[in-house]
């Protein structure tokens, strides 16, 4: 036992050792240290703490005010480019993909006008197989020309035209002026109303993306007698190329589709197209509902898979655009969904 013990007394911290001699004794295992002291802790502790603490509050402050303002750098560029890179990594879209998609899935370009936007053609004249021009505008929530678009896959817009039969199938990507007129080469091959999807990504202001997809009818006068849409299909066949697929869209499920390029001389290289292994175009049959998705990143065994989600049952048409020794083709199939 040590000789504080065996005096009756509990050792005593150093900075409290300058007790009085004429101190009382007290019981074994009790402290004559005052209950003020030994619960104040040294000054680097309490150093410690409050810089902790105020890294702690720091943080849950700033998550805090992220919420707020709806999100991290992909909600708020800040950037002053009228066209300006996309926060999606190659190989995905700004519409659908992967699970998220469940939600995502709504038909788009039933309208001219949608999140504040409307599609405003300004020169829209066709003469059935002549070359012509679509020269339009996309205009914001005050009637003013938008002038800013992020790029996505390449490019900041899409534009989609097909014949309201589902024929004459075209990708085209416009070219914009300085007072946001947008502008293309365009042909429709038979007369007919055909229908053309705008497919961006608007810049607000205050940097905030908006993906937007708005439709309008062109009319290229003439007789018109509308095609049968063919029958679904699995497989199909163009310049030489069989395009198959695998997978079962559903109405509100998503599915994958995985499709595969073959050819009489073996299996060809995909290349990636627009910084894709491909581009997947639904249309719905009835009012020509759009959906466009974007496959995996990268191609398994050859083979590139799409996460598709159709709103509603009915027939579907899909183009499939992809690349093989630097020409584009486009695949297509009908599709029922139940």
């Amino acid at each position: 036992m040590s000789s504080t013990a065996a005096t009756g007394r509990a050792a005593v911290p150093d900075q409290v050792s300058a007790a009085p001699d004429h101190a009382p004794e007290v019981p074994d295992g009790v402290s004559t240290v005052p209950e003020q002291v030994s619960a104040v802790p040294d000054r680097s502790t309490l150093r410690l703490a409050l810089v902790v603490g105020g890294l702690v509050l720091a943080v849950l402050l700033g998550f805090g005010l992220g919420r707020l303002n709806g999100g991290g750098p992909s909600a708020a560029l800040g950037t002053d480019s009228a066209l300006t890179g996309h926060s999606h990594a190659p190989g995905t879209g700004a519409h659908e993909h992967g699970a998220d998609q469940a939600v995502a899935a709504q038909a788009g370009g039933l309208s001219v006008s949608s999140a504040g936007y409307t599609l405003t053609p300004v020169a829209a004249a066709f003469t059935a197989g002549r070359p012509g021009e679509l020269r339009f505008q996309v205009r914001d929530a005050q009637r003013r020309p938008v002038t800013r678009f992020a790029v996505v896959h390449d490019k900041p817009m899409h534009l989609i035209v097909v014949r309201r039969d589902l024929t004459g199938y075209q990708h085209l990507h416009p070219t914009m002026a300085a007072d946001g007129t947008w502008s293309v080469p365009l042909t429709l091959p038979q007369a007919g109303v055909w229908r053309a999807y705008a497919d961006f990504t608007a810049l607000a202001d205050d940097g905030r993306q908006t993906a937007v997809t708005l439709g309008v009818d062109l009319t290229a006068p003439g007789g018109y007698q509308p095609s049968p849409l063919p029958a679904a299909a699995s497989s199909a066949t163009v310049d030489g190329f069989t395009v198959s697929y695998q997978g079962t869209p559903q109405a509100g499920v998503t599915v994958p589709l995985t499709f595969r390029v073959d050819s009489a001389g073996g299996r060809p290289v995909l290349e990636r197209y627009l910084g894709a292994y491909g581009h997947l175009v639904a249309l719905r049959e009835g009012d020509l509902g759009y959906l466009h998705v974007h496959p995996e990143p990268q191609p398994v065994d050859g083979a590139v898979t799409f996460w598709v989600t159709a709103p509603d049952p009915g027939r579907y048409r899909l183009y499939l655009d992809f690349q093989v020794a630097g020409v584009v083709r486009t695949a297509e199939f009908t599709v029922t969904v139940a």
